[in-house]
């Protein structure tokens, strides 16, 4: 169990039928002369020591009395060293209000993660991850997450610092347009995966911004990790030529999932792993809120990525993320195998793939990959339905330009994401032209597997692919395209591919 010395209080474990959580005894502050004094400040510290096995969620109360204007919390943790393969120490923090810690998020006030040290609240302002607003009197809640334990446990020890005084005033939060201006229906570029300083990530908004503009984007979702902070800090930032969406990087300890194009302010709770039943409320709770259910890196190797949650409730799946892997090799792999499923039953509905850079920090790169998105016209929208009837493909930068077809003899004509309705027996011919993929070899891959792949192409990355089929022979194709393979697992690094185009009337 936790060990604490602030001496208030008696643990205890709570389950509220998601994962269990730790709740520690409560730190309490006067209500008396301090209070009635301007920035008159009282400090306590709170201090344990959380054993391997942890709940995945400490909460430690703090009894907020009337009168206080700010809330500051700052935190450390021991990091003992550790035998090789052994996980060590590394402790998350965030914040609920009095108005509770429910799944749901009503008294979520802000998270961190592992990326600041401390933070603080007022009205008129907050730490970046965290949502300024009125300090209210009650039992406020911060939230540990006690991510990877050593063997020898994770001690830790956190202050708490009230300042007294007058309340400032909350700014009223001004959100970014939904739409920007748009060439009518035309491919629009895209990079909904992203990292600002509102929470693991070192770019400001207009840093992020202007790379997206270079990168020649025309849109993009803020996805920062378990909070809403950031929505209110981009408004600046759209303009006719960039859409911004926003978002959220649903991290729980059993993967990560994009909420992506929510309304603004949308908060989605994280606190639950895929055996406690919840993912299906939430991923509901994403679309009500006009946003697309995500999975991102479903295969990264890092802690707690791994996607468990399937992909029933999914709207697209991110099949690449950031400099292409073989992670990202077995998501495409998999991915495929959504689409040999969906042939199979004959249910008509399959999972489109999408891109993303999940850039971070320098020298991560905004765009590298984009997704490519057939739309209307630059709007939230239309953007989303593009992504969500894969009308799009991914690029690894705004110099790859694809077009893919598929024709029939009789002027049938079908594109990504479409069906071309021919009998089983009529003549296809498959059609790519590519342009920004020199010395780039494209491979067709259908429910058969790769059924052709081309000679390079030339430098000049310039080129047309032909391939003749018939829907009986292969009842989807999509493309590849792969630099020139060199020694090591992958058949060659991935430059673009494409959504499929079905074949035959089913």
């Amino acid at each position: 169990m936790c060990e604490d010395d602030h001496g208030i209080g008696r643990r205890a474990l709570f389950v509220t039928g998601a994962a269990a959580a730790l709740t520690l005894g409560s730190v309490s502050f006067s209500n008396g002369p301090a209070a009635e004094a301007a920035d008159n400040q009282e400090t306590k510290t709170a201090r344990g020591t959380l054993p391997t096995g942890s709940p995945d969620f400490v909460y430690l109360p703090v009894d907020v009395p009337e009168g206080v204007r700010e809330i500051k919390v700052s935190y450390t943790y021991d990091r003992p060293s550790v035998p090789a393969g052994t996980q060590a120490n590394a402790l998350d923090i965030g914040v609920f209000d009095e108005r509770g810690t429910e799944l749901g998020g009503k008294g979520f006030r802000g998270w961190s993660g592992g990326a600041r040290t401390e933070f603080f609240i007022r009205a008129d302002d907050a730490t970046p991850g965290y949502i300024p607003g009125p300090v209210r009197a009650g039992t406020w809640h911060i939230a540990l997450g006690p991510y990877t334990v050593a063997p020898q446990g994770l001690t830790y020890e956190v202050t708490i610092t009230l300042t007294y005084g007058a309340q400032g005033r909350t700014p009223p939060p001004v959100y970014p347009p939904n739409r920007a201006r748009g060439r009518g229906r035309a491919w629009y570029r895209g990079d909904c995966h992203m990292h600002s300083w509102y929470s693991d990530g070192r770019r400001t908004p207009a840093e992020i911004a202007a790379l997206a503009r270079a990168a020649g984007l025309d849109f993009i979702n803020t996805s920062d990790h378990n909070t809403h902070s950031s929505h209110a800090h981009w408004a600046d930032q759209a303009g006719d030529d960039l859409l911004i969406m926003l978002g959220e990087e649903v991290t729980t300890r059993n993967g990560h999932v994009l909420a992506l194009g929510t309304d603004p302010g949308t908060f989605v709770d994280w606190r639950y792993r895929a055996g406690d039943n919840r993912w299906a409320r939430f991923a509901r709770d994403i679309r009500r809120a006009g946003g697309l259910v995500v999975p991102a890196h479903p295969h990264a190797t890092c802690i707690g990525c791994g996607w468990k949650f399937g992909f029933g409730e999914a709207d697209a799946l991110e099949v690449w993320n950031g400099p292409y892997t073989p992670d990202d090799e077995v998501t495409l792999a998999e991915w495929d195998n959504t689409l040999v499923a969906a042939v199979r039953e004959g249910h008509g509905r399959w999972l489109p793939a999408m891109g993303n850079s999940d850039a971070h920090r320098d020298p991560d790169a905004i765009g590298t990959p984009q997704t490519v998105v057939l739309a209307d016209d630059l709007t939230r929208e239309a953007v989303q339905e593009g992504i969500r009837a894969g009308r799009s493909y991914v690029a690894e930068s705004k110099n790859v330009s694809l077009t893919f077809t598929a024709a029939g003899g009789r002027g049938e004509h079908a594109g990504i994401g479409e069906r071309l309705r021919v009998d089983r027996d009529t003549p296809v011919t498959v059609r790519l032209e590519a342009q920004g993929v020199p010395r780039c070899s494209v491979r067709f891959v259908t429910d058969q597997g790769v059924l052709f792949t081309s000679d390079p192409l030339p430098v000049t990355g310039s080129g047309t692919v032909e391939w003749h089929t018939t829907a009986q022979y292969a009842a989807y194709v999509r493309a590849e395209l792969r630099h020139e393979a060199a020694v090591g697992p992958l058949p060659g690094v991935l430059a673009a591919f494409t959504n499929p185009v079905f074949l035959g009337r089913a």
